[in-house]
């Protein structure tokens, strides 16, 4: 055991500029600016932990009502509790940080008005347009 309370989980949509990625990479410098700008990590409500289970909870999300990503915390190389306790043991993780997880197959590019909506089927929905 991690010794790891979590609380409560939320969903996330982590969001990459993969023109300024690709720049990066050109540069040989760090992505960070392709993955921190204004907006780019939208998220969802807190869930409390009781109702989500991290061996297998399904997660999908949406563009324009479209399924682009479909995918379950089985499909994971490595599990939640798994990840929370390894960088735990790096990191001090404190009430209210958010960890990331990873995301599905299904990445693609993202256009000032799409609708994205990310969501756990009956528990928690998210949505935001893209400005």
């Amino acid at each position: 055991s991690s010794g790891i309370n979590a609380e409560y989980g939320a969903i996330t949509i982590d969001v990459t500029a993969r023109d300024i990625q690709e720049q990066c990479k050109e540069e040989r410098i760090p992505w960070t600016m392709a993955k921190c700008l204004d907006t780019f990590c939208p998220v969802g409500p807190f869930i409390p932990a009781e109702k989500i289970d991290p061996f297998n909870t399904e997660i999908m999300l949406k563009v324009n009502d479209e399924l682009m990503q479909h995918g379950n915390t089985t499909d994971m190389i490595f599990n939640v509790p798994v990840l929370l306790e390894y960088i735990n043991r790096h990191i001090t993780l404190y009430p209210g940080d958010i960890v990331l997880t990873g995301t599905p197959e299904g990445v693609g590019p993202l256009l000032p008005g799409d609708r994205v909506s990310v969501f756990i089927p009956d528990i928690t929905e998210a949505s935001f347009v893209v400005e």
